[in-house]
């Protein structure tokens, strides 16, 4: 009788009572919605939901229906639907080279970060420093400059008239410029600049995460401290070192700001093909189709990452 009263109770002040294990389990309410109901669950992500389809899936695929109108001449296409795109991109190696080039570079540059990256990241969770704060502050301060300005600075370094060669040219030890400017190398560094802070990131997280007390451990049991970083430090940091060089990776293969100011034609990458194809030959469909193949590919590498590893470690590095 008292139970069934308590039930009725709770029920009159708005929440829900269930039995388990003899005791009374109030569930809150509100206005007829449970605490952990779903359809409020959906009310409030629906914004979001809203935003993402308006702003991201729309458009992705809006371009995917792009891919099979008709070219007829410059800024001028009908809505004929053909395959004709996708046929010259499958068939065409002018393409497929762009694509495999771009592979290439987005995969050097990832590895180039993930070797430069690991040192300063090791640094800043190691040191005994009491205000790490403030190392990752001055990790994070070129973010707050503009990514433009940042690369045309490259050209201030490294162009004929940069600091290098007038430096060197002073000093005597060259004759004339040296050409650092304008090639793959000058890319290459640019995109390093621009990414060495996401890897950091990503591989600092992944220590700060790891017990100390393991390292501990594994120097009592007789490791040298290169054995226990070997044993211990390296294998527990690989998920922050995996998920840095799957960002650093789909960042530099989308790049197209640092090849066009830093590079020459030959340098230039897919980025640079597609802006080419819809800006300079007015060709939408082509370069709807090129959006889309590089999209897709991007997309692949991201998945198999996703599948084996999660984007729980991205997240995290990106979040800081």
């Amino acid at each position: 009788m008292k139970t069934s009263q308590t039930i009725a109770a709770g029920l009159s002040t708005g929440t829900d009572s269930h039995r388990k294990s003899g005791k009374i389990h109030r569930v809150p309410r509100t206005r007829g919605w449970t605490l952990y109901d779903p359809r409020l669950a959906w009310m409030l992500v629906a914004p979001v939901l809203f935003l993402l389809i308006i702003f991201l899936v729309l458009p992705i695929a809006v371009m995917a229906v792009y891919t099979f109108f008709t070219f007829v001449t410059g800024g001028v296409e009908t809505s004929t639907l053909t395959t004709a795109n996708w046929h010259e991109f499958f068939t065409d190696s002018y393409y497929h080279g762009f694509l495999l080039k771009t592979l290439w570079v987005g995969a050097v540059t990832a590895l180039l970060s993930g070797l430069l990256g690991y040192f300063p990241a090791y640094f800043v969770w190691a040191t005994t420093f009491k205000h790490k704060w403030l190392l990752l502050l001055l990790l994070i301060v070129p973010f707050w400059i503009s990514f433009t300005i940042r690369t045309f600075s490259w050209i201030n370094i490294l162009g004929e008239q940069g600091v290098i060669n007038v430096a060197l040219l002073k000093l005597g030890i060259i004759s004339e410029p040296l050409p650092m400017l304008y090639n793959g190398g000058a890319v290459t560094v640019g995109l390093l600049h621009f990414l060495l802070p996401y890897m950091i990131l990503n591989i600092y997280v992944s220590l700060a995460s790891i017990d100390r007390t393991l390292i501990s451990a594994a120097r009592s049991m007789g490791c040298t401290s290169a054995q226990a970083f070997r044993e211990v430090t390296l294998p527990l940091s690989l998920p922050g070192l995996a998920a840095g060089l799957m960002l650093c990776f789909v960042l530099a293969a989308g790049s197209y700001v640092t090849p066009q100011l830093l590079g020459s034609g030959r340098d230039a990458l897919f980025g640079n093909l597609i802006s080419d194809t819809i800006m300079g030959q007015l060709n939408w469909p082509m370069g709807a189709t090129l959006s889309i193949v590089l999209f897709v590919v991007l997309g692949f590498f991201a998945a198999i990452y996703t599948r084996y590893m999660g984007m729980s470690q991205i997240v995290k590095g990106l979040v800081g």
